[in-house]
């Protein structure tokens, strides 16, 4: 039914607002196998409302969340444009489209919704319809999806705070309470129609509040059908926006975001979140997560909950992060092995094999004297101490979080939230095939058999592993960059062989290469990223199914290229009479002499800062110039008198997943802050800035640039959580790698202990004097044979020294592996399992000691859950005595009447 309204309760009477339809033309869901599905049903006035086409003139205040006459409520809006006013000569497409609406829009009359159109005032082809609700309808369907609503005011219920002694510190972060009040809590129930008068209903109107409304009508709306092709039946508003029937389908803002509304009545709850939590002056204070769970729902309350949470616990690692910082910050002068590289005596004095054939030359190790007092501020003992600090920490916030999220399940009443889940309606509508339940034995539909199943597995697997092929092919791609464009680095770069060259002080070959390899894999990833997104879904990628294949993709794309740097760059690339080739033709890169630990520094500054900047582009940037383009069509001066459904239609649509990409973005953050920190302890406090300024972002994002949601339940933040607890995991690994095999920082410990004294060094103490001499050894010049052969134009050379622990020509083992360097093997897999051991011991001693519910919030949960089936004992007991007292009263009437003399 294209825009009228259903006025009819017969073909002859009209029906009031507030009235049910009649049987002939609805029915109770829960006679329809609860409302899933419905066959089409003919409104009375369907045949009028085809013909005539009935649109309501808007003549209201442009606030008002109202029909015309003031009294219904709207708690949906749907678009679409009227196909007789399309300049287009496609007539048969217009008239199918046209007739699925209508059967749809009868239907859900039929349902028992009230509908009212009304056309654009700046665009004559759009029509909005706008959905109500009656009350016997929320009443039914609260009863079908199990939503719980209050019973009796609750007393229990305290917000309760880790800074509750410190309120005279606090205070100026807390929301203001006068602007934002607090909530009145309730004891709730199951709704149950039946039972209606154990609830607390002192207003209909109110009873329902508009994101409960809202869920309501989102659930019909689903679940309605417009077209049964071959006993199959198409539903669902999903579909009909997909395929262009409608526009949009979305709930309505309460009020414009810079001013509160004329509408005395209306709360203003999009004015308050964006002047209390969106506005820049609010950076500082707590977020309102009770209005933001009330506005938008528990779902996006969560998220903004566990972001605030994780931000909090950052602060701390931050602090952590950049005192180990500093500590290798003013300790870099005091680096001796830097000092040995910068000495014009020592480093000045050694000459380094070349690291490419034919066009590389030699150089001198002096030249990589400022990467030298880089790496130092880096791969220092602070570097350990903070791996080992991360590896508690990232322990200590999972458990953490797990009590505050307990405690908001309690506060915003989820604890049994998965008995009120519904199926999807995309599921429901795949559920064709019949089999037997082996628990019940009773007839049950599933979407897929067996073999179906298999099948799916297999292609969603084959989707994945070829997005992961692509992956690496580009990393490879990536390295046989670094590997041709060193070599024409290292030919064009001037060939200062003492390194006084201004320009090569610093930017040597190594540092070219890096850099602009860092840049290039950045832009991939995030060509690559976009790609993926945009790769068709079927509406059965729901989030918890999505999440893990997702992350899979995003896990190989964002780390693939510092997993190379950490673990595989210069770990095999054999020595310079005999080095290793990638695929016959490019010779294997090497690690600066100090490793490759500075090089995985930069990639991540680059990957995070630059994935940071991307993001807000695309989040904050591109909405707004698509809102500023949507205004600027508008006609001059008509945006302050359209109404509310107009203006909300021309804001961005929010799409099904976009709180799963904020929360994969995150995701992705949390990887780099935990997996990688043991190279770049300053990567908590980047993630820190980056997340203060996330929040803000996100909150004006989704106050001022986007629709409004429908508002979702959610008990928890789902499949993001083992994710995490899997991260925590790896990054103690990863981080006991980074310091054993990308560090130097075994190596020396090693030479300091054993081979700086007798019987292997030569000084009567404990020093790192002579460390970097002893780890590079020596090779014959004469022994470059075929294209290993170096460029000479700079001088004649009978050694030069490359990275490794190797004996020296003439030795009986010449370019064997040494001593020292069996001893630095098990040194390092020493540490590897000490480390891993001690820091997994801790996290499971944490785990243990800190439970996943505090004592407090369980003894809550039972107390309330004990109040509740009191009072509705209580109640019932009482309705039971009430009757009972009519039916002896009754009874008693009879047997005076019988008894009483009769009177002729």
């Amino acid at each position: 039914m294209p825009g009228a309204v259903c006025r009819c309760a017969s073909p002859s009477q009209p029906r009031s607002a507030d009235s049910t339809p009649t049987s002939s033309c609805w029915m109770p869901p829960k006679a329809t196998e609860h409302g899933l599905w419905r066959t089409r049903c003919r409104c009375p006035c369907f045949r009028l409302c085809d013909d005539d086409q009935v649109f309501e003139e808007f003549n209201g205040k442009p606030d008002s969340l109202f029909f015309n006459d003031g009294q219904r409520r709207i708690d949906f809006v749907l678009v679409y444009e009227d196909e007789r006013r399309k300049e287009t000569n496609k007539k048969g497409s217009n008239e199918k489209q046209r007739r699925k609406r209508q059967a749809y829009e009868s239907n859900l009359m039929c349902d028992g919704l009230q509908l009212e159109a009304t056309r654009s005032l700046l665009d004559d082809k759009l029509v909005f319809v706008k959905v109500h609700a009656p009350w016997e309808v929320l009443c039914t369907y609260a009863e079908i999806m199990h939503i719980k609503l209050p019973l009796k005011p609750n007393d229990l219920k305290t917000r309760s705070s880790a800074f509750d002694n410190f309120n005279w510190f606090t205070k100026v972060l807390q929301v203001d309470e006068s602007i934002i009040k607090p909530e009145q809590e309730f004891f709730t129930a199951p709704f149950e129609k039946n039972r209606m008068n154990d609830f607390y209903i002192q207003d209909r109107d109110t009873f329902f509040n508009p994101a409960t409304r809202s869920r309501i009508v989102y659930f019909i709306l689903s679940r309605v059908n417009y077209q049964v092709v071959n006993n199959v039946k198409k539903f669902g508003i999903n579909r009909l926006v997909s395929s262009g029937i409608y526009k949009a389908a979305f709930p309505l803002h309460d009020c414009n975001f810079s001013r509160q509304s004329e509408d005395l009545s209306c709360p203003n709850e999009r004015y308050l979140l964006y002047r209390e939590w969106a506005h820049p002056r609010s950076i500082y204070k707590k977020q309102p997560l009770d209005l933001i769970r009330k506005y938008y729902g528990e779902k996006i309350g969560i998220y903004f909950a566990w972001l605030g949470y994780y931000t909090q616990m950052l602060l701390l690692a931050a602090v952590v992060g950049v005192a180990c910082f500093l500590y290798g910050y003013f300790n870099q002068n005091n680096c001796t092995w830097s000092k040995e590289v910068c000495d014009p005596n020592i480093g000045g004095k050694i000459i380094m094999c070349p690291q490419c054939d034919k066009l590389c030359s030699f150089w001198n190790l002096s030249i990589t004297c400022e990467s030298s007092k880089k790496l130092c501020i880096f791969d220092s003992f602070g570097t350990l101490v903070f791996a080992v600090f991360m590896g508690v920490w990232v322990t200590l916030f999972l458990e953490f979080w797990k009590r505050r999220q307990a405690e908001l399940e309690y506060e915003w009443d989820t604890v049994e939230l998965q008995q009120e889940e519904q199926a999807r309606p995309e599921y429901e509508a795949q559920c064709t095939h019949v089999v037997i339940n082996e628990i019940t034995q009773e007839e049950e539909r599933v979407p897929f058999t067996t073999w179906g199943k298999c099948i799916r597995i297999t292609l969603c697997a084959s989707a994945v592993f070829f997005w992961i092929l692509l992956i690496i092919a580009s990393v490879i791609g990536i390295i046989v960059y670094r590997l041709s464009v060193f070599i024409v680095f290292s030919a064009k770069l001037p060939k200062n062989l003492n390194g006084t060259d201004p320009i090569q002080k610093y930017l040597t070959p190594q540092t070219a290469t890096s850099i602009t390899a860092s840049l290039i894999s950045f832009i991939i990833i995030m060509i690559l990223n976009t790609i993926y997104e945009k790769w068709p879904k079927t509406q059965t990628d729901y989030e918890n199914s999505l999440t893990m294949k997702m992350f899979l993709f995003q896990f190989v794309n964002y780390y693939s290229s510092c997993f190379y740097i950490a673990f595989f760059k210069g770990k095999f690339v054999g020595y310079p009479g005999d080095p290793v080739y990638w695929l016959g033709k490019y010779r294997n890169e090497e690690c600066d002499p100090g490793g490759c630990l500075l090089e995985l520094t930069t990639q991540l500054t680059i990957i995070m800062g630059g994935k940071a900047i991307w993001n807000n582009i695309q989040e904050v940037l591109l909405p707004w110039i698509m809102n500023l383009i949507g205004r600027c069509r508008t006609v001059s001066g008509a945006e302050m008198r359209t109404p509310r459904w107009e203006q909300d239609y021309h804001l961005q649509p929010m799409g099904k997943l976009g709180l799963f990409y904020e929360y994969l973005e995150m995701i992705i953050q949390f990887g780099f802050v935990t997996l990688f920190v043991a190279s770049f302890p300053l990567a908590p406090l980047l993630a820190l800035v980056n997340n203060i300024l996330e929040i803000r972002v996100d909150a004006w994002k989704l106050t001022t640039q986007y629709r409004r949601m429908v508002p979702e339940k959610a008990q928890d933040i789902g499949a993001w959580q083992p994710i995490m607890q899997g991260i925590a995991i790896l990054a103690v690994v990863t981080n006991a790698m980074i310091i054993a095999f990308t560090s130097d920082m075994i190596p020396r410990l090693v030479y300091y202990w054993s081979f700086s004294v007798p019987p292997y060094g030569d000084h009567p103490h404990y020093t790192m004097e002579g460390y970097i001499n002893n780890t590079l050894s020596y090779y014959r010049v004469a022994d470059f044979r075929g294209r290993e052969n170096p460029y000479t134009g700079l001088g004649n050379y009978t050694t030069c020294r490359y990275r490794d622990f190797r004996n020296p020509p003439g030795h009986p083992q010449e370019y064997k592996h040494n001593i020292y360097y069996w001893h630095v093997i098990a040194a390092k897999l020493a540490f590897i399992i000490v480390m891993e051991h001690v820091i997994y011991s801790v996290k499971f001693i944490i785990s243990y000691t800190i439970p996943d519910v505090s004592k407090s919030t369980k003894s809550k949960i039972k107390r309330e859950k004990y109040l509740t089936q009191k009072l509705l004992r209580e109640n019932h007991l009482k309705d039971v005595t009430k009757n009972i007292g009519v039916i002896v009263e009754k009874m008693v009437e009879v047997v005076d009447n019988n008894l009483r003399p009769k009177v002729d």
